[in-house]
């Protein structure tokens, strides 16, 4: 068994202000016209911005020699919601290694974090720590049968990368050209959470709902998306949620996507 598997990675208070959630939407390139997103006065708050709030916990596990932070890579994100973040406040969260999965050349590992508002789970891919024996995991999702009931194009911006870092993932490999070579990567890339976030908000909308009524998230990172790159993001509507996927310059980027909307 790997002894990572059921780590305490502890309690961490985090409080930010009403510019931190307007600078998360302005990150995912969201229009200074959408008031509700972007002006203090009219704020309601994505709760994806939550998961910034978060970012300490797959860090801190990084930190301990759980996996070599300059190779490791965001393999996969799940969330789900259980009440409004506030404009401004403080959340108090709890992480957990929930789970390490041998890949053999690699592992996967599974960092919960729960809190009053969320329970999100990182899945970090770490070359170098498998080999241990361990269970390989579950098996991703099979794309939706069919053809998909909606298409969606969401362009990044160069600039992306730079503003999202601000948030909390300060990992050099989204701008710096050397960090990213040393993680296998031709140049800096998109943080997955930027992307995810992106695709999120353009579902949404698809949807006629409102972003911050997200109830559940989850995806996984196929393959790094570059700045400039556009999304073509599919979806398929499947009772309570919205099942979707992402490609770029013909590769799959997001696989085993799905959002669910409130009220």
């Amino acid at each position: 068994m790997n002894t990572w598997l059921g780590r305490d990675l502890g309690t961490r208070t985090v409080s930010y202000a009403e510019r931190d959630p307007i600078l998360y939407a302005l990150a995912l390139g969201v229009e200074p016209s959408r008031l509700d997103l972007v002006f203090e006065e009219q704020l309601r708050v994505l709760p994806t911005f939550g998961l910034t709030l978060a970012q300490w916990a797959p860090d801190a596990l990084g930190a301990a020699g759980g996996f070599d932070t300059s190779t490791a890579v965001h393999g996969a994100q799940a969330l789900t919601v259980l009440a409004p973040l506030p404009r401004a406040g403080e959340v108090t969260m709890t992480a957990r290694v929930s789970n390490v999965w041998d890949k053999g050349a690699a592992a996967v590992f599974d960092i919960e974090v729960t809190c009053d508002y969320f329970v999100a789970t990182w899945a970090i891919f770490a070359p170098g720590s498998g080999g241990f024996g361990g269970d390989r995991g579950p098996r991703t999702s099979d794309r939706p049968a069919g053809d998909p009931d909606l298409a969606l194009d969401v362009t990044t911006t160069m600039h992306q990368p730079a503003l999202y870092r601000l948030l909390g993932d300060r990992h050099a490999m989204h701008v710096d050209p050397a960090a990213a070579a040393a993680a296998g990567m031709p140049r800096p890339f998109m943080h997955g959470l930027c992307t995810i976030g992106m695709a999120v908000l353009a579902l949404a909308d698809s949807q006629g709902v409102h972003p911050a009524s997200l109830t559940k998230l989850a995806g996984r990172f196929a393959a790094p998306v570059f700045p400039g790159d556009t999304l073509h993001v599919q979806g398929w509507n499947a009772n309570d949620r919205v099942c979707f996927e992402a490609a770029a310059d013909g590769r799959p980027v997001i696989t085993s996507g799905y959002v669910g909307f409130g009220g």
